[in-house]
C-alpha cells in the first residue's frame, strides 16, 4: 500500500482514495489489481486536480472529462504500437479497465454516506424498450471482439522460430498451448504440479484469474520436451520450488518472472514477423482448435478455467463451429435440390435438340 501511495503521490493526498484502495488490500485483492486499481484511480484524480475539481463532489460531466482524455490520449507506445481498437491513443478494454476503480470508488463513497449517487454508473435495466426491455447503454460502449489468433502459416513461423530457442522456452511455449495456460499460471508453475505419469499440470487456485483450480493434461510430445528441460533444470538447482527458472548471470536459478516471459514471447514474435503474437495467443489458438474439434462447451470452459460459459462461446464463435455446422446443413439441402435440377434438365436436354 505504501508502494503505491509512492508510486502515485497523488493518492496520498486525497484522504478518502488511500483509505478505499487500503480497504482492497485488507480484502486481499492481488498486487496487480491494486496496481491497476491504484493507476486508474490516480489519473482520475489528477484529472479533477487539474480541472480544480473535488473528486468527492464531481459529477458525471467530469468523468465525461475523463473519458474524452482517455480517448483522445496518444499511446505511449507510439508508433510501435501493435494495434489499436478504440481509434484513438487507448484501446476500448484499457478505457473500460480504467474506469473500473473510479467506479468502485464512488460506489465506496456511496456506502460511507459521502454522496448519494455515482456519476460514473453503470448501463441500467430499462423497462418498456422493444424487446420486453434491455440493458441501458453504459458509459462507454464496450466493443466484443473476437481474440486474434495466427493463420496456419504464421504459426509455423513461429515455431520455426521457436525451434532455435533454448529448452526451457520451448516447453514454456508447448505448455502454454497444451494447457491453454494463461502467463501468470504458466510462470507460477512448481515442480510438485507435475504429474508425468499421467501427463498432467495442476494450475493452482491463487494462481488463476478466476481464483479456481484446475487439473489439465499435455501431449506426449510436449511431455519428452519437459523431461528434457527437467534434466536441464538439475544443472541449475536441485531444490524442489518454482519449475521454471532464470539463466541469466544476474538472477540464476530465480524464479522466472513475467515479464522475462513476455520479452521472450514478444522477440520470437517479432523474428517470425508475426507482431500481434502474444503471451496470451497460445491460450487463444488451445481454446479455438478444440472448438474446432467438436469439444462441448461446459468442457472447454472447465479446461480453460472459465468461471461462466459466456466467456468460452467466444471461442465457439472464433471457430465457426456452430455456423459452419448450420451452413454444411443447409447446403445439403440446396445441393440435393440443384444436382435434382441438373439431373432432370439433362434427361430433357435429348427432347428438347429434337
Amino acid at each position: 500500500m505504501v508502494a503505491l501511495v509512492e508510486k502515485w503521490p497523488v493518492l496520498g493526498r486525497h484522504e478518502q482514495a488511500a483509505v478505499w484502495l487500503g480497504v482492497w488490500a485488507d480484502l486481499g485483492r492481488t498486487p496487480r489489481t491494486l496496481d491497476a486499481y491504484a493507476r486508474g484511480l490516480a489519473e482520475y484524480l489528477l484529472m479533477c486536480e487539474r480541472e480544480q475539481v473535488d473528486p468527492v463532489t464531481a459529477n458525471r460531466s467530469h468523468v465525461a472529462m475523463f473519458v474524452r482524455e482517455l480517448t483522445s490520449r496518444p499511446h505511449h507506445r507510439g508508433p510501435n504500437v501493435v494495434s489499436l481498437d478504440s481509434g484513438a491513443g487507448l484501446a476500448n478494454a484499457t478505457i473500460q479497465q480504467r474506469l473500473v476503480p473510479v467506479r468502485l470508488f464512488y460506489d465506496y463513497l456511496m456506502e460511507e454516506g459521502a454522496r448519494e449517487s455515482n456519476p460514473v454508473g453503470r448501463g441500467r435495466y430499462t423497462p418498456g424498450r422493444r424487446g420486453g426491455g434491455g440493458q441501458g447503454r453504459g458509459l462507454v460502449p464496450r466493443m466484443a471482439k473476437l481474440p486474434w489468433i495466427p493463420t496456419e502459416q504464421q504459426w509455423l513461423d513461429i515455431l520455426a522460430v521457436a525451434a532455435l530457442e533454448p529448452i526451457r522456452n520451448r516447453v514454456m511455449l508447448a505448455l502454454a498451448y497444451d494447457a491453454a495456460l494463461r502467463r501468470e499460471e504458466l510462470c507460477s508453475l512448481r515442480t510438485d504440479d507435475l504429474d508425468p505419469a499421467h501427463r498432467t499440470v495442476r494450475v493452482r487456485a491463487e494462481t488463476t484469474k478466476t481464483r479456481r483450480g484446475r487439473v489439465v493434461p499435455y501431449s506426449a510430445p510436449t511431455g519428452v520436451l519437459l523431461s528434457a528441460y527437467l534434466g536441464h533444470r538439475v544443472t541449475l538447482s536441485r531444490a524442489r520450488g518454482p519449475l521454471f527458472l532464470s539463466e541469466s548471470r544476474r538472477n540464476r536459478a530465480e524464479p522466472l518472472t513475467l515479464w522475462t516471459w513476455s520479452k521472450v514471447v514478444r522477440r520470437i514474435a517479432l523474428a517470425a514477423g508475426v507482431p500481434r503474437f502474444s503471451t496470451h495467443t497460445t491460450r487463444h489458438l488451445c481454446l479455438t482448435d478444440l472448438a474446432r474439434m467438436g469439444w462441448e462447451l461446459h468442457t472447454i470452459a472447465s479446461f480453460a478455467g472459465h468461471r461462466h460459459t459466456d466467456s468460452t462461446l467466444t471461442y465457439i464463435h472464433l471457430s465457426g463451429r456452430d455456423l459452419a455446422a448450420k451452413l454444411n446443413r443447409s447446403m445439403e439441402h440446396i445441393h440435393a435440390w440443384r444436382v435434382a435440377t441438373l439431373t432432370a434438365s439433362s434427361t430433357a436436354a435429348p427432347e428438347l435438340g429434337r
